[in-house]
């Protein structure tokens, strides 16, 4: 079904992931850059789209993303550290604050 489409979007001029949910601004991930590494601040999935597995998914295409560009992750965020801490896989690439 159309409305169920996700879609996830790297945003460099707003420093952002932005994560729509049937063509609907559905929440963000805020990144910011420094020396070859992708420092994630902030991540919001908006009220009315929780509960549907969108922050996992979100998180999942980010880290992946930065993973394939060979940036180092750098995880400020709350929701992007607990992302980490259950998904090991990622432990290479990442430099804990």
């Amino acid at each position: 079904m159309a409305t169920d489409i996700v879609e996830i979007v790297r945003n460099d001029d707003r420093h952002r992931y932005d994560l729509t949910f049937g063509g609907e601004r559905a929440g963000f991930a805020q990144y910011r850059l420094e020396d070859g590494a992708i420092v994630f601040t902030h991540t919001v999935v908006l009220p009315e789209f929780e509960g549907r597995g969108l922050g996992s998914k979100l998180a999942r295409t980010a880290l992946d993303d930065a993973v394939a560009r060979g940036e180092r992750i750098v995880p400020e965020c709350p929701f992007i550290v607990a992302y980490l801490r259950r998904h090991e896989e990622y432990e290479a690439s990442v430099d804990w604050p």
